[in-house]
């Protein structure tokens, strides 16, 4: 792990160094990532525009869900968002001269053409937190304000988690990154609403079998004092940490069987 991390470290700055070297350029991406995001939240505001309300939640309400889901997604987004690519690698005979470097393939993957604009992304979820959070109608307890940041790491991780398993699917589908999406691109826009909006067996798709409930959905009924529609006991709004580690040891598992499987396409 230590020597993965180094490597990841060294391949992402290398990329940055040489994305820098056009700072103007790298400015104006980071803008226009952070102008694109900032429509989602455009998108929520024409909704609170014609109702005080959704699904039960105010507006702030709202707002803590899609700044705490927008931020997990995002830095797991520069983390491992480019390994989406692997069926496209796997195809072109990319991926048969990466398992030949002494580096993981994983490794070589994420941090494939990583460019720093992709942090702009950060910005309307920072701003929507500064904005939500005062105005949140909950009482303050030390647990609550420390279920922030344990949130936030949470989501990253679990959809870290999702990234590598999604990933490692293109081993068998090759030509699936399309359908993949619905896990990744798809869980981010589905974890900043209220789960109310959805069926219950919708929702306990989510959390039972797709755990993305645990990304933001159950740590916020905690910090918003709310019940939980599905009845779960309240112990489970502190469980996202563990259902992040398993997600992530399943996708690790996936991925080593993956690489067990895969051929090389004889280029």
């Amino acid at each position: 792990m230590g020597d993965a991390a180094r490597a990841y470290a060294l391949l992402a700055w290398t990329w940055t160094r040489a994305a820098a070297q056009y700072p103007v350029s790298l400015a104006l991406l980071a803008a226009g990532a952070a102008a694109v995001t900032a429509l989602d939240v455009a998108g929520i505001a024409m909704l609170f525009a014609h109702a005080p309300r959704i699904a039960g939640f105010t507006a702030p309400e709202v707002l803590l869900l899609y700044g705490t889901s927008s931020l997990s997604f995002t830095v797991s987004d520069v983390l491992l968002g480019t390994s989406e690519t692997l069926g496209e690698r796997i195809r072109a005979g990319d991926f048969d001269v990466m398992l030949v470097r002494p580096v993981s393939p994983l490794v070589q993957i994420a941090t494939e053409e990583f460019s720093p604009r992709r942090f702009g992304k950060l910005v309307p979820a920072a701003v929507v937190l500064a904005y939500a959070l005062p105005r949140l109608h909950t009482h303050w307890t030390p647990g609550r304000i420390a279920m922030l940041p344990l949130m936030v790491a949470a989501g990253t991780a679990l959809f870290c988690g999702i990234w590598v398993l999604t990933a490692a699917l293109q081993f068998v589908l090759v030509d699936g990154q399309g359908a993949t999406k619905a896990f990744t691109y798809g869980g981010a826009f589905l974890t900043q609403y209220p789960m109310t909006m959805f069926a219950r067996d919708f929702v306990r798709g989510v959390t039972f079998v797709v755990p993305l409930a645990f990304v933001n959905w159950q740590p916020a009924l905690y910090v918003l004092d709310r019940p939980d529609p599905l009845g779960l006991p309240a112990a489970a709004r502190f469980t996202s940490p563990a259902v992040a580690a398993l997600v992530c040891a399943a996708a690790a598992a996936a991925w080593r069987a993956g690489l067990r499987r895969h051929r090389s396409t004889g280029s």
